[in-house]
């Protein structure tokens, strides 16, 4: 149990807060994909909010992250502009990235969310030559990179995690274990469940959370690994927790028999909101908390809608594809 002070109060607070704004935000698009108004693939990240969290809570601001396809929670749990995201996943003009990148691709350096990209693996590399480079002219910042399972299949994660290793690059490696790679087990793909012994060789620090959705120990692990980071040594985290929706979309998938709906209730047992409200009421933190903060956030997701929904789209000439300058 925490200190019964204000600092630790606030804290449980704030935490509560950005789970439950991810999970509003995301609901609000499901409504939007459910009406037509979303033309492209989603990926929900309900579920796993305590990961984005959790690890966001143990950065300073002027940290640097670099996220996946399923970005939303990371993008919003670093600061991200809500009003900018709303607009982009609309593919309007005023969008983060002017409209053009869609719900895959969000952008706001300003926050420190430098890029997502729906490739597998392909934005790890990017957090190690951000991290190359804080090393090289003394900046105090580290990256951070944002990973599933499926992506330590890949080449560019192993020779990432060399690099940083060899050269004692601030970055932080964050794999959020959910078992699949869109609808493959990780046992049909990998030896083990346990990605973090098989990453331990290389010489990086390792630490595995078995429950993820537990965002205190999030919280714990990414604290004292973030410290180890801004000392130039590499660390990777592997955050066990579950997606609740399908890999892309925003339904349930337990018909398509890759996975079962036990499995999943065993998980929604272990929601990072059931976890965290037992610490509340340990806490002595009253309901009407968390009343208000759904009356927040609900006020700033109906701004950020009628921003979204009011801008100008994206202007298209003379039917051509944007150029490259027109990004700028």
């Amino acid at each position: 149990m925490l200190d019964k002070n204000p600092r630790d109060r606030e804290l449980l607070k704030k935490l509560y807060f950005e789970m439950l704004r991810i999970r509003r935000v995301e609901e609000k698009l499901t409504e939007w994909c459910n009406s037509g108004l979303i033309k492209a693939p989603v990926h929900l990240s309900i579920g796993q909010e305590a990961v984005a969290v959790g690890v966001m809570a143990a950065l300073k601001p002027q940290d640097k992250i670099v996220s996946t396809h399923r970005c939303h929670g990371h993008y919003l749990a670093k600061g991200g502009d809500l009003k900018k995201m709303m607009a982009e996943i609309l593919g309007k003009a005023t969008g983060c990235c002017k409209g053009k990148g869609g719900t895959m691709h969000l952008f706001d350096d300003s926050a420190g969310h430098v890029i997502s990209a729906p490739l597998v693996g392909a934005s790890i590399s990017f957090a190690v030559g951000l991290a190359l480079s804080f090393k090289m002219k003394g900046e105090d910042k580290i990256a951070v990179t944002f990973f599933g399972d499926g992506a330590v299949e890949e080449g560019i994660f192993w020779e990432s995690i060399n690099f940083a290793s060899v050269h004692r690059l601030p970055v932080l490696f964050v794999c959020e274990n959910n078992l699949y790679a869109t609808h493959s087990h990780i046992l049909k793909r990998q030896p083990s469940e346990n990605i973090a012994e098989r990453v331990k060789p290389h010489g990086v620090n390792i630490c595995r959370i078995d429950d993820a959705n537990n965002i205190l120990r999030v919280v714990e692990v990414a604290t004292s690994m973030v410290d180890l980071v801004r000392k130039n040594q590499p660390c990777f985290i592997e955050a066990c927790t579950y997606r609740l929706k399908e890999h892309w979309g925003v339904g349930e998938d337990w018909h398509l028999g890759y996975r079962s709906r036990e499995e999943g209730e065993k998980w929604m047992a272990k929601c990072p909101f059931k976890q965290l409200q037992k610490v509340f009421d340990e806490e002595d933190i009253p309901q009407s908390e968390i009343v208000e903060m759904e009356k927040i956030i609900k006020k700033e997701i109906n701004e950020a809608v009628e921003f979204a929904v009011k801008s100008p789209q994206l202007e298209v000439k003379n039917g051509q594809r944007p150029s490259q300058a027109d990004y700028l």
